[in-house]
Formats: C-alpha cells, sequence, structure tokens
C-alpha cells in the first residue's frame, strides 16, 4: 500500500501573485479546499507547500500557496506533483480502493488461473478500465464494472476478474 498519494501537478502559473493551475488526480475536488499541506516529492522529506486559498475553474484547482507570491516563484513549480500522506487522504467508501494500490496486483480469472499484472487504470468518464499485461505481453482491457470485476483485494495484491469468451 502506498504511504503518499499524488492528488496532482501543477500545470502552469495563474495570474502574476503566484497562484497555480493544478491538473487533479482525484475524484474528489473538494479535497482541495481542506488541504492542510502537500509535498511535492513522493518522500515524507520532500519539501512542503501550505495551501493560502483554493478557487476553481473549468474543473480545475487554482492554488494559491503561502510564500508563492509572484508569477516567478509559481514558475518554479510547473510539473511539480502534489502528494499528500495516505493519513491525510479523504476517507474511502466501503470497497473503494486508491488506483496506485491496485497497480500491481495479480489479476486472476474466475477460475483460480493468473491472467497477469494490472498495470495501468483508465479513466474513461463512464468506468474505469483495468489494463492488464499477460506473462506473454498481451494487454486485456477490462471494464471496472461489478459484472466483470469480482474481486479487489489490494492488501493481499489480488483482483479476480471475468473474462469473456473470444468470438
Amino acid at each position: 500500500m502506498l504511504e503518499r498519494l499524488q492528488i496532482g501537478a501543477v500545470i502552469k502559473p495563474h495570474g502574476l501573485k503566484g497562484e497555480v493551475v493544478v491538473y487533479p488526480m482525484t475524484d474528489e475536488l473538494r479535497r482541495y479546499s481542506v488541504l492542510r499541506e502537500v509535498l511535492t516529492a513522493d518522500a515524507d522529506d520532500a519539501p512542503r507547500l501550505e495551501p493560502e486559498s483554493v478557487k476553481y475553474f473549468k474543473g480545475r484547482p487554482i492554488i494559491k500557496f503561502k510564500g508563492i507570491d509572484r508569477v516567478e516563484d509559481a514558475e518554479r513549480l510547473r510539473g511539480v506533483g502534489l502528494y499528500v500522506r495516505r493519513e491525510d487522504a479523504l476517507p474511502l467508501a466501503e470497497g473503494e480502493y486508491f488506483i496506485g494500490d491496485l497497480i500491481g496486483c495479480n489479476v486472476y480469472q474466475e477460475d483460480g488461473s493468473l491472467l497477469g499484472e494490472l498495470k495501468d487504470v483508465l479513466q474513461t468518464g463512464a468506468n474505469d478500465v483495468y489494463v492488464i499485461r499477460s506473462a506473454e505481453g498481451r494487454e486485456l482491457l477490462i471494464p471496472s464494472v461489478e459484472e466483470f470485476v469480482l474481486e479487489k483485494d489490494p492488501p493481499n495484491q489480488r483482483i479476480v476478474v471475468r473474462v469473456l469468451p473470444e468470438v
């Protein structure tokens, strides 16, 4: 299980007073309004930023961090990932998992045979799609819906799926 979770990345400065536009990597945009601090890398000793204010425009947060007061300061944050510690993450509902905890899980068919490893999760809008790489290097796409994903057990690095027969 990941100790730090990426919640976004700085896209670019916004305006002249140090605000930045953030590419959100979370389903909950309200998450940015309750941030106390973010880490600027996937490490506990990474530099921290403290949000001073947050507003939203076209589905993206615009954040003003304390001590970042000029466009030149904000420019240095371009491309920087924003992380939170797991204990500071928003709580998940029963049966929900962070995508980072699913990546790397072994994926099994309902008969118990190993299908491959979960390499990525595509967020399509309608539902997520699991990208599974078989031992032979073949890529399989499985929609993350109850009909096809039967079990998710990230602590044991295990996902069980139903695969439809090929036509």
